[in-house]
């Protein structure tokens, strides 16, 4: 299993699992509907996901963990093919927070390679900390600067406001929106670096910005304390940026973050998700954001489900109870 030449408007690199592969993973999935009675949330069931990685074809082991080591210059990785289980959807969600407790072949596929990426992670506020979240439009949220609404989302980092944020979002598609318009958009830093004002980066590296929480999350320890949105390795930054949220403390700081934006929508990649494909995004360097599209509310709607990936779980252990997966 190679890494293929990525599909038309596709986030960097892709790897397609072909059907033998495909029919050994969704096996992998339905062994783990047993375990802690399918309680996806459970130390116990993510273990086994962890034991389960280790099943899983070597040439898309080998893949994930080279995109982990670097995830090249798009920070983006597709993997296609993956079985969803299809055939036995339920109707898509179509109430805001909703989430997936039990081990369905979809879930299961999700949370195994999370586990090989690093370890599986969420936040308590956030849609109850599930470890595997549904994105779907959600009425009367159309407008929603969220995973609810169908609006151009604009781009961000993952809970940009959060010391812990993610390093890696995984966006697996269940179900295609009806006219298959709706479209993931990233954008990498390490392209827009070489085309930045040299004005605009320093500035962005200075702490003249102040992203702004969700109300859900209360009071988040160091979140309204200013900081860069570049930081680290000059000649390779992480970026820590929400255009919905994130504030401008100066003149200077405001028109580099313009910048930034249009730079950011100017070598922006998008990919309309199908059944079975897999986004992984690196928080770290990449933003996304994504299309807007029409729902219906009738059952068949756009559905992906969510999980993020932290890889030194370590450095959050006071934020988690009991050192399970789930931030307070």
């Amino acid at each position: 299993m190679a890494l293929d030449k990525p599909r038309a408007g596709s986030p960097g690199g892709a790897v397609t699992v072909g059907p033998q592969d495909a029919d050994r993973i969704g096996e992998i999935a339905r062994a783990l509907a047993p375990v802690a009675d399918g309680r996806i949330d459970t130390p116990e069931w993510v273990d086994a996901a962890r034991t389960a990685w280790c099943d899983l074809p070597v040439g898309l082991r080998r893949a994930l963990r080279s995109f982990r080591r670097d995830s090249g210059p798009s920070g983006a990785l597709l993997v296609r093919g993956l079985p969803v289980g299809e055939e036995t959807l339920p109707e898509t969600p179509t109430v805001r927070g909703s989430v997936q407790r039990t081990a369905d072949v979809a879930a299961a596929v999700l949370l195994t390679v999370a586990s090989g990426l690093g370890d599986p992670a969420a936040f308590r506020p956030e849609k109850t900390g599930a470890l595997v979240q549904d994105v779907v439009p959600v009425p009367g949220q159309e407008d929603f600067q969220g995973n609810a609404g169908s609006v151009l989302l604009s781009f961000h980092t993952e809970n940009a406001f959060h010391p812990h944020r993610p390093d890696f979002v995984m966006l697996l598609c269940l179900r295609a929106d009806h006219e298959g318009v709706a479209g993931l958009r990233t954008a990498c830093v390490r392209q827009v670096l070489p085309l930045l004002s040299d004005t605009s980066r320093t500035a962005l590296q200075k702490e003249e910005f102040v992203t702004d929480a969700p109300p859900s999350f209360g009071s988040v320890p160091g979140a309204a304390a200013p900081h860069a949105v570049l930081t680290g390795a000059a000649d390779d930054p992480d970026v820590r940026v929400d255009f919905a949220a994130t504030r401008a403390t100066t003149r200077r700081a405001q028109s580099a973050l313009d910048e930034l934006n249009r730079l950011f929508d100017l070598t922006a990649q998008t990919i309309r998700l199908t059944p079975g494909d897999l986004a992984i995004v690196d928080n770290r360097v990449t933003v996304h954001g994504r299309t807007s599209f029409r729902p219906r509310y009738d059952g068949q709607d756009r559905w992906l489900q969510r999980s993020f990936v932290l890889t030194d779980l370590r450095r959050s252990r006071g934020l988690r109870a009991q050192d399970g997966y789930v931030l307070d």
